[in-house]
C-alpha cells in the first residue's frame, strides 16, 4: 500500500512529505486506520534533540485519529467504518497494565519510543525501499494511513469532529488526566499549571470541569489571555515573589500544583507555592539534574512524576469528549488546522508559540 507521510530523515532537515509503502495489510491485533487529523506534539519535536536515540529515518506522530479501514484477527473489537482515537502503546500482560497502569508499562519506552513490536516491525519503507524506523507510538500519524495495535485505539462517538480529536490521546489526555486522575481534584481544591501550553491548558479545563479553582503561570501573556477566557486566574511567571503572589490568591497555597516546564527555578517555586500536604506533579521530561532548596518539601508537600496523565485512554479519552460535548472542556479552542504538507510551518509556529497545539491535515 503506498501513501503519502511526513518523513524527517535527519534531526537538522525539514520534514519532506513523500511516498511511503506498507508491504502487508493488518496482522492479528491490528487494524488499518485512514488518518483525519494527527496532533503535533512535543514529544514528536523532542526527536531532533534525542543525541541520536530516536532512529531516523522515521515516520513520526502519535496524536492520530481517523476511520478503521480493514482490521486484522477476529478479536480487534473494531470494525471497518468505525471512527477511532490512536493513543500510546503497552504490552497489556505486565504488572503496570494489569494494573491499569498501562502508562507506567515495563516495555513504554521500548515500545513508543525506540524499537516498536518486534513482530512485524519491518514493513514500513519509503518508496525505493528504504527501511523507515518502526513505527513511531506503533502509529507514525504524520500520514494518510497508520497501522497500529487495537490496544492502542479507542472507539469514538461518529458525530464528533473527527479531525480535532487526536491530541486526546495524548497531550490532553496527560494534563487533564493529571488533574482527574493524579490528584483527583475536585470542588473546594486549587490547581496550579506552570505552564500554559497545550499540557497545562487542558489541565485548566480539567480542573475547572471538576469545579476546582485554577491558576495559570506563564511568561506569555496571549497565553494568560487563553488561560483567563478557560476561567483560570492568570499569573505572570516574571512577577516578583511568585510563591507568594500564589499562596495569596489561593488562601494558603495551592492543593496541586503540575510543572510543564521542567525547569529547576519554576520547580521550586512551584513546590513554595504548596499548602501543607500539597503535591506537585512534573509532566515534562528533566533534561538536568533538580536541585530542591531547602524547605521546598517541608511540612508534607510531596513531588511525583505523572505519565500520560495516569490515564487508562479506553476510559480517559471518552470522559474527556463527553466533558466537550457539555461545553465544559473546549479543547477545540486550543487547536489550529494545517494540512500535512505545510507540517514545517506548524513545526515553526509550534516551536515560536504561535500555535498551542497543531494538527496536521492529511
Amino acid at each position: 500500500m503506498r501513501f503519502d507521510a511526513a518523513v524527517l530523515r535527519s534531526y537538522e532537515d525539514p520534514f519532506a512529505v513523500e511516498e511511503v509503502i506498507l508491504d502487508a495489510g493488518p496482522a492479528d491485533g491490528e487494524i488499518l486506520v485512514r488518518v483525519a487529523g494527527c496532533g503535533m506534539c512535543r514529544t514528536d519535536l523532542a526527536v531532533r534533540r534525542s543525541a541520536g536515540r530516536s532512529p531516523l529515518p522515521a515516520v513520526l506522530g502519535h496524536e492520530g485519529s481517523g476511520v478503521v479501514v480493514e482490521t486484522g484477527g477476529p478479536d480487534t473489537g473494531l470494525s471497518p467504518g468505525d471512527h477511532v482515537v490512536l493513543s500510546f502503546d503497552s504490552c497489556g500482560r505486565c504488572r503496570s497494565c494489569l494494573g491499569a497502569a498501562p502508562a507506567y508499562c515495563d516495555t513504554f519506552a521500548a515500545l513508543n519510543l525506540f524499537g516498536g513490536r518486534a513482530e512485524n516491525a519491518a514493513r514500513f519503507t519509503d518508496a525505493a525501499g528504504g527501511v523507515l524506523a518502526p513505527r513511531w507510538f506503533c502509529q507514525s500519524s504524520f500520514a494518510a494511513y497508520a497501522m497500529v495495535p487495537a490496544r492502542n485505539a479507542v472507539r469514538v462517538d461518529p458525530s464528533l469532529p473527527l479531525e480535532l480529536l487526536g491530541p486526546l490521546g495524548c497531550g490532553f489526555l496527560t494534563g487533564a488526566g493529571a488533574v482527574l486522575n493524579s490528584f483527583g481534584a475536585g470542588p473546594g481544591d486549587t490547581v496550579v499549571v506552570f505552564g500554559a501550553g497545550a499540557v497545562g491548558l487542558a489541565a485548566v479545563m480539567a480542573a475547572t470541569a471538576a469545579g476546582a479553582v485554577a491558576v495559570a503561570v506563564d511568561r506569555h501573556p496571549e497565553r494568560l489571555t487563553l488561560a483567563e477566557k478557560l476561567n483560570a486566574i492568570p499569573v505572570h511567571a516574571a512577577s516578583g515573589d511568585l510563591p507568594g503572589r500564589v499562596q495569596r490568591l489561593t488562601g494558603g497555597g495551592a492543593q496541586y500544583a503540575i510543572d510543564t516546564t521542567g525547569s529547576t527555578r519554576i520547580i521550586n517555586d512551584a513546590l513554595r507555592s504548596l499548602r501543607p500536604r500539597g503535591h506537585l506533579g512534573l509532566v515534562a521530561r528533566l533534561h538536568t539534574d533538580l536541585p530542591l532548596e531547602p524547605g521546598t518539601l517541608d511540612r508534607g508537600r510531596r513531588i511525583s512524576h505523572i505519565c500520560e496523565g495516569d490515564a487508562v485512554p479506553a476510559l480517559m479519552i471518552p470522559r474527556l469528549t463527553g466533558l466537550w460535548q457539555a461545553g465544559r472542556f473546549p479543547f477545540d479552542q486550543l487547536i489550529r488546522t494545517y494540512p500535512l504538507s505545510d507540517i514545517n510551518e506548524a513545526e515553526a509556529d509550534c516551536e515560536a508559540g504561535r500555535v498551542v497545539k497543531p494538527v496536521l491535515i492529511p
